[in-house]
């Protein structure tokens, strides 16, 4: 396996430049990342999984890469809508926030997604969002009106650049309601006068709420500190949140606060985006109680992160077939690697060539801006290579076949399950009697075919199959593996 992979080949495409760039960190040998997080008044859709997915390869990747990962997501637990929802069921918005942030944590971990260092609340977060507004209101970049503090979007002369928008543009194409408080109809609202039966904080400007924007400027830089590599989302955030994130953050500090904005593409329904606000979603949970896990996450890895992806039965089913190809393969190598060995000659060069070549292909993948639908593509030309080889007239099981088979399954347990997280073993998804039962009924069927009784051999392969189990006799002697 590749040891020590060059560091220097890895390039990320920077929304904020809108080009690829080779990935130089901050700080040698070490990755800081921040990523925005859910509202917690619902369950995530599986628009939003796709975010959250995201920088889970990411880290996963940079820690195969040697790096030190340091992620920060946050939670936003104070909005409109959580708001309306607390009042619409009676409850305290902090109860809310409970059950959906156990919640959130409950299907990341369906979706084998790795938690991230840290999660911060808005909530806990208020006072240093009231340090941040004070710092931009001293220094000209915002403004109080009443009980509401703005920020100037005119003062902040690169407001735009990661949209790629002027100024001038937005103005002149601005859809803003008539808002008397604003200089401007682009500057938005960085704290909130509380309204009667809100939740509401003390401040320099009366009672209120910080504005959504402000939560995350404050989070990401005070736990990453004031500079960090990279900023993750979905592409919808881009403006204005992630715009308004920069403005603010660049405002008080005067510099560049991330130097890789990272956004992942939509999940389309019938050429429509997938969102609540147009009530086409569906939710991560929902989806699951329909299909495996590792089925979802397969889907949602399946395209290139940035590339949109189309949302269907079909397209879920075509990857629960893609994926199981994958699994068979590892399921036999595991079972082929811990097998008794006879002696016999060494056949396997060429196989372990085509090994070494298949793992350069899917490094060179991952480091071509995590592209995981090529890495995919790599582990099917690998595992038909294996099977290929496996299922050959000529296979024997010798100790040097053995050992190039073992080469075989580290490179696809390395990228298929620890790296894209889609190889799950089965014993992990299992009672621990499920295999030895079904290897105890094998080698009784292996019996009854001794004795010529084919008829019931078939029945119980049947009975099998219905359960889900795929029984195979080849020249090796009885395979299976699950459907």
């Amino acid at each position: 396996m590749l040891k020590g992979c060059d560091r220097m080949a890895l390039k990320i495409y920077n929304s904020l430049s809108r080009e690829k760039e080779t990935f130089l960190p901050i700080e040698d040998g070490k990755v800081k990342i921040y990523s925005c997080g859910p509202t917690v008044y619902d369950y995530f859709h599986i628009g939003n999984a796709r975010a959250f997915l995201l920088p889970d390869i990411i880290k996963r990747y940079l820690e195969y890469k040697g790096y030190e990962v340091l992620h920060v997501m946050n939670f936003t637990d104070i909005d409109d809508k959580m708001i309306i929802r607390a009042n619409e069921e009676g409850i305290s918005i902090e109860k809310l926030a409970d059950r959906f942030i156990k919640a959130f944590f409950y299907d990341i971990e369906n979706l084998n997604i790795k938690k991230a260092d840290i999660y911060p609340k808005a909530t806990d977060h208020i006072s240093d969002m009231i340090n941040m507004i004070k710092e931009l209101v001293d220094g000209g970049f915002a403004y109080q009106s009443d009980g509401d503090v703005y920020f100037r979007v005119d003062k902040f002369k690169e407001y735009g650049k990661l949209s790629n928008r002027k100024l001038e543009d937005l103005i002149a194409g601005a859809r803003v309601e008539v808002n008397d408080k604003k200089e401007n109809p682009l500057d938005f609202v960085l704290w909130k006068e509380s309204k009667e039966g809100e939740p509401s904080w003390d401040s320099p400007w009366g009672l209120g709420r910080p504005g959504w924007h402000i939560e995350c400027s404050v989070m990401s830089t005070r736990y990453l500190g004031a500079k960090f590599d990279i900023h993750t989302g979905g592409v919808d955030l881009t403006f204005p949140h992630h715009e308004n994130e920069i403005a603010q953050s660049e405002a008080c500090c005067s510099h560049q606060v991330v130097n890789y904005w990272m956004h992942n593409g939509y999940i389309n329904i019938d050429g429509e985006k997938m969102s609540k606000s147009l009530g086409n979603f569906f939710t991560t949970r929902e989806i699951l109680d329909k299909y495996q896990p590792e089925v979802v996450r397969f889907f949602l890895i399946s395209k290139h992160y940035r590339s949109p992806i189309n949302f269907s039965d079909k397209e879920l089913d075509d990857a629960a077939k893609s994926l199981i190809k994958l699994q068979n393969i590892y399921q036999k190598l595991n079972f082929l690697v811990d097998k008794d060995i006879v002696d016999g000659e060494l056949r396997g060069e060429k196989l372990l060539e085509i090994i070494k070549e298949k793992e350069t292909k899917l490094v060179e993948a991952m480091d071509d801006d995590f592209n995981t639908a090529l890495a995919i593509g790599s582990l099917h030309e690998l595992a038909k290579e294996l099977n290929r080889f496996i299922n050959s007239d000529n296979f024997e099981l010798t100790q040097e076949v053995k050992v190039v088979l073992e080469e075989g399954r580290k490179l696809l347990e390395l990228f298929g399950k620890d790296i894209l997280g889609i190889l799950v073993e089965q014993q992990e998804k299992d009672n621990e009697l499920v295999e030895p039962l079904i290897e105890l009924l094998l080698e009784f069927r292996n019996k009854v075919r001794s004795k010529k009784e084919y008829e019931l051999a078939d029945e119980i392969r049947d009975k099998l199959d219905e359960l889900g189990i795929e029984v195979k006799d080849s020249p090796q002697g009885v395979e299976w593996s699950y459907k």
